[in-house]
């Protein structure tokens, strides 16, 4: 085991607090340059393989624990789309910035505009999956909840990778609404399926000003420190104002983490 810093006499200690922040410089500058067009940019910090073994549940403002993250680092996730009149202008604002994004997708939405969910996988980001119709399913019956949420993988999986299959590729999930029961988790758990919830939210589902959903954010974002931001690729004010957010979140020393699944499923057409 690695002997802490303080454990070690001042003479030693100093030249290794050095060399790490020095180290972390380094990968900040590298961070940057990578990003064409933008020495300046936010970009994505690191990738985190997330597995249903280990957290089944992710987000505290519906379950008790999140993601493995560290103080300032950030998982964005936009759910409801794709939609042709926002969702471009959100991933124009992600690659701008070289940042790398998770995108929970409402079937029927991918059904009528299959190049958008295409162009956010190819493009990097990750397909989660949102049901086909949005319905709070926990007012369905297990029967007719499951299976909206099968007709959902099925469209986003045909529309990004060809084939329609209910053990989605990425096996990530986030229930509308947030609208879930013990019994519709316990199946998600038994199917494999990571369900995401959130830790912050910019409450864009009500009319404002981009500006005004920005300080909303921000002011959020600052309180719980890390975590999961939800916001939603089908609101204008939220496509407007996605650039000043990545140029705040960069100015305020925060870091964008990229979440895969850890057991990806294979593409088989």
């Amino acid at each position: 085991m690695t002997k802490p810093v303080a454990s070690l006499p001042l003479a030693a200690a100093l030249p290794l607090a050095f060399l790490a922040l020095w180290a972390c410089a380094l990968t900040g500058t590298a961070a940057a340059a990578s990003c064409p067009g933008n020495p300046n940019a936010l970009g994505t910090e690191r990738v985190l393989a997330v597995d249903v073994a280990t957290t089944p549940r992710v987000g505290r403002k519906q379950f008790p624990t999140t993601l493995p993250l560290a103080d300032k680092e950030l998982v964005l996730t936009f759910d409801d789309g794709p939609w042709p009149t926002t969702t471009p202008k959100v991933l124009d604002a992600l690659k701008a910035e070289c940042v790398k994004a998770t995108f929970f997708l409402v079937g029927r939405n991918t059904e009528a505009h299959p190049a958008l969910a295409r162009r956010e996988h190819a493009e990097g980001h990750t397909i989660g999956h949102h049901t086909y119709s949005h319905p709070l399913l926990d007012h369905l019956s297990m029967e007719k909840a499951e299976a909206d949420i099968n007709r959902g993988i099925q469209r986003d999986d045909l529309a990004v990778y060809g084939k329609a299959r209910t053990e989605p590729v990425t096996p990530f999930f986030r229930f509308p609404g947030f609208a879930s029961s013990p019994a519709l988790l316990d199946r998600m758990r038994d199917r494999g399926l990571v369900v995401f919830g959130a830790d912050v939210w910019a409450s864009d589902w009500n009319p404002m000003t981009p500006d005004a959903e920005l300080q909303l954010l921000l002011g959020r974002i600052e309180h719980v420190g890390r975590g999961i931001v939800l916001l939603h690729d089908t609101k204008a004010q939220t496509a407007h104002m996605v650039p000043a957010l990545l140029r705040a979140l960069k100015a305020r020393g925060y870091h964008i983490v990229h979440v895969v699944p850890a057991d990806s499923r294979p593409v088989v057409n």
